[in-house]
């Protein structure tokens, strides 16, 4: 660390205090990288520590967290996607230098974009339609998230002027973007809680969009259908001798997940003083022992219902409902456009994506069931490659439920005759045709 020529020895002793220290060691462990962070304790470290990690999509397996006074100990077992250790320098040096930071880059490659941001009531075609009226307004959509929860939509879009390159920042345009998506978001039934906003300033998407899905209060509402498969189990309990609140968190494990929850307990106001994660299997257990930021444990039975119901409604979020579709063409204009109305001429609904471009190339994924929220039929999902161009738009995964169902009714053969083992071998067909299986016979 080199200092500046006009630093004092208190202001070096200052900032070597406050610089987090970090290691990365692949010899401990056999199966995962080992990143230990100790750093002075402040609201959101442990936070900013896991963004760095999952925003390179590695897989956290174990963490241990530990504070002891004014300090904050952290030890992360980390494997990239494929299960397999760090071994790309370039990656452990980014991770170095991102952690040792005090004060991390926030930007996330979005400069020069502005962002719109959306939450409303989803419907079938919505995304269709905020997508037309972008293209119509000259807006081109460089990056995009949206998710979807109990009835509810979050969006973050990034745009750029189609004529210019540039930011769009013509006070007049703005307030026709505005205008037009909120008209988009209000249809017949959302007059209230339809927000829409433009801003310059760039944040952190998926954190965003968390803070987004909790102040429309996504967690207090009904999930409109109700065959979700492994529902995440939260507990809150006091440990009155210590002054802590203890957070359970067990459900499938997935990407993002630590992120996901971290995000809301700090966003909400807590702080983490230890924590204790562990995977088995493909599932994840989370134990957190939490206190408001003033220093005492939860204090009610409401807020502890609220802290149960918001963790449920993070972990969901991010949830994959529907059959996983992979978009890689060229970038032109009104793409998405005509992509989302062709899913909304077939009946399908989008529950999540994620849009991104390279150069001139969009390279988007999409999560789609039919029009009320059920898995969606093969032959329909066939139709719409077919439209789209069976080299662009792929099938990349289905969800456990459809899986099942494929299981339940193969083990109904024997039991209710040749129109059960018909049922099960068209299924098994158009798996087959998607290219999913390897036969059906």
């Amino acid at each position: 660390m080199e200092w500046h020529a006009c630093l004092d020895e208190y202001e070096k002793l200052v900032i070597r205090m406050s610089t987090p220290r970090v290691v990365i060691d692949n010899a401990v462990c056999p199966t995962a990288t080992l990143v230990k962070v100790d750093s002075a304790r402040r609201h959101g470290i442990l936070l900013d520590a896991v963004q760095v990690l999952t925003d390179l999509n590695l897989s956290i397996k174990k963490a241990y967290i530990s504070s002891d006074g004014q300090w904050f100990m952290d030890v992360f077992h980390v494997t990239d996607l494929n299960g397999n250790k760090l071994t790309d320098e370039s990656v452990i040096s980014y991770i170095e230098q991102s952690l040792e930071t005090t004060d991390p880059d926030r930007s996330h490659g979005f400069d020069g974009l502005t962002a719109l941001e959306l939450t409303g009531t989803d419907r079938v075609g919505l995304l269709s339609e905020v997508f037309a009226v972008l293209a119509d307004l000259q807006c081109n959509v460089v990056d995009a998230k949206v998710w979807t929860h109990n009835g509810r939509i979050a969006s973050l879009i990034y745009v750029k002027d189609c004529n210019s390159g540039s930011p769009i920042e013509d006070s007049q345009q703005i307030d026709r973007i505005e205008a037009r998506l909120r008209n988009v978001l209000k249809g017949d039934n959302d007059i209230r809680s339809a927000k829409t906003s433009v801003s310059m300033a760039v944040t952190h998407t998926e954190r965003r969009l968390h803070q987004m899905m909790f102040a429309d209060r996504d967690y207090d509402r009904k999930p409109i259908l109700q065959h979700k498969v492994d529902l995440p189990v939260v507990t809150v309990q006091n440990w009155v001798e210590r002054g802590y609140s203890v957070v359970n968190v067990q459900c499938k494990d997935r990407t993002k997940l630590l992120f996901d929850v971290v995000c809301t307990l700090t966003d909400m106001q807590y702080v983490v003083f230890h924590a204790t994660i562990n995977t088995t299997g493909d599932k994840a257990y989370q134990e957190f022992y939490i206190r408001h930021s003033d220093g005492t444990p939860i204090s009610s039975e409401p807020e502890r219902q609220r802290v149960i119901q918001c963790l449920q409604a993070a972990v969901e979020r991010r949830a994959y409902e529907g059959v996983r579709l992979e978009l890689c063409t060229v970038d032109r204009q009104a793409l998405l456009a005509d992509v989302t109305r062709t899913f909304r001429e077939n009946g399908l609904n989008v529950t999540r994506a994620e849009i991104s471009t390279t150069r001139d190339m969009a390279l988007n994924v999409f999560y789609v069931t039919d029009a009320i929220g059920n898995i969606a039929d093969p032959k329909t999902i066939e139709a719409v490659r077919q439209k789209i161009g069976l080299g662009k738009l792929k099938v990349k995964e289905l969800p456990l439920v459809y899986q099942e169902k494929v299981e339940r009714e193969e083990q109904a053969v024997g039991v209710g005759g040749t129109v059960l083992l018909s049922l099960g071998s068209i299924v098994r067909r158009n798996l087959y045709n998607l290219g999913l299986i390897k036969s059906y016979s």
